[in-house]
């Protein structure tokens, strides 16, 4: 058998190879052979049908005796090479050449969906083209995508796929990035855009600067994590993986029993019992049990790729599946990250507030800036200007001590000034205020919209069962406005160390799932159950936290929860379908009503129905595609 896959209990699931295509025909011919001969020389069937059965369960004897010796005697080669051999002395024969047909169909059978179960790792494997054409001293050269270099200039011709990460450095396009962030639209982009390996050219010709090379390219990196995620174990396979250690045993110890406790202690037929045994060692493998788990989380994680969404380990599905309380940043996340000025109060505080944040990263401080430079107002210089954590910042302009800080870093303020301030808040803006030498020179407020998506994919997580909560550094007003208005709840006026103590509170009430851009708020997305990171497509969704979209989208929230919990219950069909399927059988095979083919059936048919339920949530599952406004899932 080929191995493409192998699981604890020794059974490989390679048949889908030409290896296992050979073996299924080899004992379909072989069998042939022994029920030819039996009908043209009756006299002669036991032997036909004896040789037969050694002749084709040979392949399966040789793997059994190597695992055996690498320490795995129990697998299912080893209990259908006892269980054939076995059923030669007592003139089963004729079932047991049926059996390693069958046994053989079967491993073929689940080789072909074990590798459907894995189908998305070549998927994106075969996003990259071989060849790519470059620009060197003006004329075109066509070469091996493995030879690009950083820096390199490639000439991306309409409808062709982009060979690496890059830069469009001249013309622009509508690029196709479905295959890699899962955005079923195409993306506009043009000069200083960056690009992904793997996107389909639209209608423009395009020069793009090669900034990484081919093995280090967005879709390479996903295809490596993908495939890390899918070999690793959740808590339910190591759970089932315990449990088959000592389960098939348990159950050729049963088969023993079976085979003489009749006979010696109570006078019955060795033949019979000694079938019965046999067809029980059939029944024995818990290989249906074993994928029922790495089937489904295999198929979950690259469905999820699929749909740009980067799921980093078994684990993590598992635990997606289980969230109660979502978490979000409010700046950047739950908005659209570019505040703009809204409201100015007081003289000359737009010029003295640009002074002092100019230089500054802050989102608000760059807001200020621009809006001051959009008026085209006449920035002064400042000096020794610090942050304040919590507070705001403070410098030096003119000579005088300036400083914008938080309304409730400012002191008292007189009763007008605070209400005007509180009447902003509650307005869902930010307000600054300007302190002179200590004493209020005025107000700046600015405003960061909501994200389209933002209200919609809230209601669609409350719609799962789950609370949606904003932790913001802004003040309560401000943070309540903004969470109201996307119907949810919101904590204000947090440090960075208050989130985290807010995170562990949360966590002893439900998971808790922390959803922010992965940079900023990296401690959150730690501290949290899990973290899930909004990167665009970058090195942040990437690299970060535990989850990734690939696709700056909220939907991609709801949507990773809806999968995980999709592929939770799929977990769980498979395990009733296992077991299931096996106690009915055992029954069966003790009381003598089924019989060695019907149980190589069992066994077989119990792995297939698995793995193929495992490859529905691949077949059904669509994330949620928004088009004019309007959300809806393709299927569920």
């Amino acid at each position: 058998m080929g191995s493409e896959h192998s699981d604890d209990d020794g059974h490989a699931h390679g048949g889908g190879d030409e290896t296992g295509l050979r073996i299924f025909l080899f004992a379909c011919l072989v069998a042939g052979i022994a029920y030819g001969v039996s009908w043209l020389q009756p006299e002669w069937s036991r032997w036909a049908y004896g040789v037969g059965a050694v002749l084709s369960v040979a392949p399966f004897a040789r793997t059994a005796f190597t695992k055996a010796l690498k320490g795995r005697p129990f697998s299912i080669e080893t209990l259908v090479t006892v269980a054939v051999l076995g059923a030669i002395p007592i003139d089963a024969g004729a079932e047991a050449v049926v059996v390693v047909a069958l046994f053989s169909l079967g491993e073929l059978l689940e080789g072909f969906a074990a590798a459907r179960a894995r189908s998305g790792l070549s998927a994106l494997a075969k996003l990259l083209p071989s060849q790519a054409v470059i620009e060197v001293d003006g004329e075109r050269r066509t070469v091996d995508v493995t030879t690009l270099n950083i820096g390199a200039i490639m000439l991306v011709s309409a409808g062709d796929r982009i060979a690496a990460d890059g830069r469009i450095i001249n013309g622009s396009s509508a690029l196709d990035e479905a295959a890699i962030t899962g955005e079923s639209r195409p993306v506009e982009k043009t000069v200083g855009a960056d690009v992904f390996a793997g996107s389909i050219n639209g209608d423009g010709t395009l020069k793009v600067e090669v900034t990484k090379d081919a093995s280090n390219s967005v879709v390479a990196r996903i295809g490596d994590l993908v495939a890390q995620a899918q070999a690793s174990t959740g808590p339910t396979a190591r759970f089932i993986d315990n449990f088959s250690s000592w389960y098939t045993p348990a159950a050729i110890i049963l088969a023993a029993l079976i085979a003489l406790v009749p006979p010696l202690a109570f006078g019955g037929e060795w033949a019979t019992w000694t079938y019965r045994a046999l067809t029980v060692l059939l029944i024995a493998c818990p290989c249906a049990l074993v994928l029922s788990t790495p089937a489904a989380i295999a198929t979950g994680i690259a469905t999820a790729a699929r749909s740009g969404i980067l799921i980093k380990s078994g684990e993590a599905l598992e635990q997606l599946a289980k969230i109660g309380i979502a978490a979000f940043d409010k700046t950047g996340t739950l908005t659209r990250g570019h505040p703009v000025v809204t409201d100015v109060a007081g003289q000359d505080t737009l010029k003295l507030a640009a002074a002092i944040e100019t230089g500054l990263t802050h989102p608000v401080a760059k807001a200020i800036v621009t809006e001051a430079e959009r008026l085209k107002v006449a920035i002064p210089k400042s000096t020794d200007v610090t942050i304040k954590q919590g507070q705001g910042a403070v410098g030096m302009v003119g000579g005088k001590q300036v400083a914008l800080f938080s309304p409730r870093a400012a002191g008292s303020l007189d009763t007008d000034v605070a209400a005007s301030i509180d009447t902003l808040e509650r307005a869902g803006k930010t307000v600054a205020v300007l302190l002179v030498d200590g004493k209020y020179q005025g107000h700046i407020a600015v405003r960061d919209e909501a994200r389209d998506d933002a209200k919609p994919a809230i209601a669609a997580l409350n719609a799962l069962g789950i609370r949606s909560l904003m932790l913001s550094g802004d003040n309560q007003r401000t943070a309540t406005a903004v969470a109201q208005g996307l119907g949810m709840e919101a904590e204000g006026e947090l440090m960075p160390a208050d989130k985290l103590k807010r995170i562990e509170a949360l966590k002893a009430e439900a998971p808790v799932l922390m959803v922010g851009d992965g940079v900023n708020d990296a401690p959150a997305l730690a501290t949290a159950t899990l973290g899930l990171a909004m990167g665009g497509g970058t090195d942040v969704a990437i690299e970060t936290a535990d989850v990734g979209l690939l696709k700056d989208r909220l939907w991609g929230v709801p949507d990773a929860i809806r999968l995980a919990r999709k592929t939770r219950s799929t977990i769980l069909t498979n395990i009733v379908i296992a077991v299931g399927l096996k106690l009915v059988f055992l029954v069966l095979a003790v009381f003598g009503i089924t019989n060695l083919w019907t149980a190589i059936i069992a066994d077989t048919g119990a792995t297939i129905l698995v793995t193929f339920n495992a490859l529905l949530l691949f077949w059904t599952f669509r994330p949620t595609v928004v088009t004019e406004g309007h959300a809806a899932n393709t299927r569920a």
